[in-house]
């Protein structure tokens, strides 16, 4: 396998909980995606659930920037919305990309798939994400 690109991160659970229920903040909104918000709702690990998926979007702008090594940063912000986590039919964790980013990712690496892992405790959330060319060949 080729690989473009990894990246990692961690969330601390509980101070991700306070940003998230800061009033008058609009992180949640301008973060996550409507599906993403609706797939935490309700839950008692609301938080934890975000944290990682959070910790996922960072990770992707991680790996992305390691596999621009010695080049510039394609975009200078990230719409954190285009950059959405989802399960796949099994509940696996998928990572779509959408608009700006997924434009400005095909051209700069060509067509990417990218593999993201999740994990959570009640104090921590990570994840891994790895780029690679859609057809190493």
């Amino acid at each position: 396998m080729t690989v473009h690109g990894v990246g990692l991160d961690l969330v601390d659970v509980a101070g991700f909980a306070e940003q998230l229920g800061s009033i008058g903040s609009a992180f949640a909104a301008t973060t996550f995606t409507r599906a993403e918000l609706d797939a935490a709702a309700g839950s008692a690990g609301a938080a934890q659930h975000l944290a990682a998926r959070f910790a996922a979007k960072e990770a992707f702008v991680k790996a992305w920037s390691a596999a621009l090594a010695g080049r510039a940063p394609v975009v200078m912000a990230v719409d954190w919305r285009e950059v959405e986590l989802r399960t796949d039919p099994w509940g696996r964790p998928v990572l779509a990309l959408h608009g700006e980013v997924a434009a400005a990712v095909a051209a700069s690496l060509g067509p990417v798939r990218c593999h993201v892992s999740l994990t959570h405790e009640p104090t921590t959330a990570a994840a891994v994400v790895v780029i690679e060319p859609e057809d190493p060949r």
